[in-house]
């Protein structure tokens, strides 16, 4: 049976393996360890995770408007496999799922109520700067991280057709050879770990909170025992929705997340604080937009209180998106084909990051409204019950925090279902269609990791071992970003596609 396996799926299923036996023969030695190494990126690289992705938001920023926007993600009279509706669905259920349902009320809660990213908590100044920092974590910023990874794996793969691999992107700058060969297999395998650790991660929130959620409404432990039983069945979901291949079981269960999604969202939108949500909405786009470019760069070098804070949350965002960028940018690229550069730079980098911002100010703003007017106290509830404590206020609580637990335990199935698909291209050489056994294989290790890590040490082990885990990934991802430059202006001048040339091919309007 191994002999199938590639080598790129040997070594990293091997050090995930080790990774998994040690944290569970030696719980405290792993979360040291990770607390050790993360403590040090965190406070010696933050800078340096600043400075790359607000350059990768520039990088997308520049093909949305650049003549070379027209040139499509595939040939130049491809049509895109899936439906708009779909694709923005299936995009939106990788990238985001089980995070945004997670922080959508722990996050503004918690700037606003326990740790201001200013410095003052509870005041009305304390709202508005809790909801620009919540934006921006989950604005442009995050969806270029995805972004780039994603129009670079499109590019190189349908255009040019190069293999769906990290390696694939890089023959610009290393030459075939070196990408072909033990360099490119090693930078393979960095993604392959950086990928596991960032959907193992989502996983482990995804059973904390489902956790978190019985216990809120029936009393029900929040154990590693409760969190084990809740991952295995998960996990045989995901491995039945794996086996059904990409068109049936992504497809679909993405399709069922928007619609729950949309239902929770209108529940708490109509019977919550309406206007004060459409105002807060509406104030944090400005604020976010105004305040983009120093929030962009803010580390805080004299500040030791705020410097803390932006490790704990800016750092560990950027970092978590880095992780997970690996698996979301070869789906978004996998479901992307047929989409013209600026079309996919647009859609993906705004209309989630829009359709978050509604989300965070009609769950995080109704739970500040309720805790600013004292009604109730959400922040003194744990993380993973901040959702339900805001439902409970309302009628029909109980239907909707039902709702919400169906809601992360599907999005939960799609990105771990996900996840096992890419992981699967990664480890296959590209292949579109990997085998049922591959991916089983990896839903298996998976699930096995992220209760690895809650074992060790809980959310914060996951936190840990993922900025640990983004960091050279981080250092690929530049070169990924050199590469696509190099390759598309030197096509933009054979097609007469740049900015001192007038387009010569109609085919390449997109």
């Amino acid at each position: 049976m191994l002999k199938k396996f590639t080598p790129v799926f040997k070594i990293s299923a091997g050090i995930i393996s080790v990774i998994v036996i040690i944290g569970v023969i030696w719980p405290k030695g792993l979360e040291t360890a990770t607390t050790d190494i993360q403590a040090f990126i965190s406070n010696k690289l933050g800078w340096y995770y600043l400075i790359v992705v607000t350059l990768f938001v520039l990088v997308c920023l520049v093909f949305l408007i650049s003549p070379l926007g027209r040139i499509k993600l595939g040939k130049p009279d491809e049509k895109p496999e899936f439906t708009r509706p779909t694709w923005i669905a299936m995009l939106f259920s990788a990238g985001m799922g089980i995070g945004l349902v997670f922080w959508g009320t722990a996050e503004p809660i918690s700037h606003y109520a326990l740790s201001s990213p200013t410095g003052e908590t509870g005041t009305e100044q304390a709202i508005k700067d809790a909801m620009r920092f919540t934006f921006f974590h989950w604005g442009i910023h995050a969806w270029a991280i995805y972004g780039i990874v994603a129009l670079v794996l499109a590019y190189f793969n349908f255009r040019h057709d190069r293999k769906g691999l990290i390696s694939a992107t890089l023959h610009p700058i290393i030459g075939k050879k070196a990408a072909e060969g033990n360099l490119g297999k090693f930078i393979d395998i960095l993604a392959v770990i950086a990928t596991v650790i960032g959907v193992a991660t989502t996983l482990g929130f995804g059973a904390v909170q489902i956790n978190g959620g019985l216990s809120y409404l029936f009393g029900i432990p929040t154990n590693i025992i409760i969190q084990f039983i809740i991952i295995a069945v998960v996990t045989v979901l995901f491995m039945i929705s794996a086996w059904s291949g990409l068109d049936k079981g992504i497809k679909i269960l993405s399709n069922a997340n928007m619609i729950i999604a949309v239902l929770l969202f209108g529940f708490i939108f109509i019977l919550g604080p309406t206007i004060f949500q459409l105002n807060l909405f509406t104030n944090s786009i400005g604020t976010y937009l105004q305040n983009l470019p120093a929030m962009s760069f803010r580390i805080a070098p004299l500040n030791e209180e705020a410097r803390t804070w932006i490790n704990g949350w800016t750092v560990f965002y950027w970092a978590w998106w880095i992780a997970w960028s690996p698996f979301v940018g070869i789906f978004i690229a996998r479901v992307s084909r047929g989409r013209s550069i600026r079309e996919f730079v647009f859609t993906v980098l705004i209309l989630p990051s829009v359709i978050g911002f509604l989300w965070f100010a009609a769950f995080g703003g109704t739970a500040i409204s309720l805790e600013h007017n004292g009604i109730d106290t959400i922040s003194t509830l744990a993380t993973e019950e901040s959702l339900f404590g805001v439902l409970s206020n309302y009628p029909l609580s109980m239907v909707a925090s039902l709702i919400a637990i169906t809601l992360i335990g599907t999005f939960f199935i799609t990105s771990a279902d996900s996840g096992t698909y890419v992981l699967g291209m990664m480890t296959t050489d590209g292949s579109q269609h990997p085998g049922a056994a591959i991916k089983l294989t990896w839903g298996c290790l998976l699930s096995a990791i992220a209760l690895a890590l809650l074992y060790t040490g809980g959310l914060q082990a996951l936190e840990n071992t993922m900025i640990i885990a983004a960091l050279p990934f981080s250092v690929i991802m530049l070169l990924m970003a050199i590469s696509f430059i190099k390759a598309i202006y030197e096509e933009g001048e054979k097609l007469g596609v740049g900015r001192f040339h007038p387009p010569k091919k109609k085919s390449e309007k997109g």
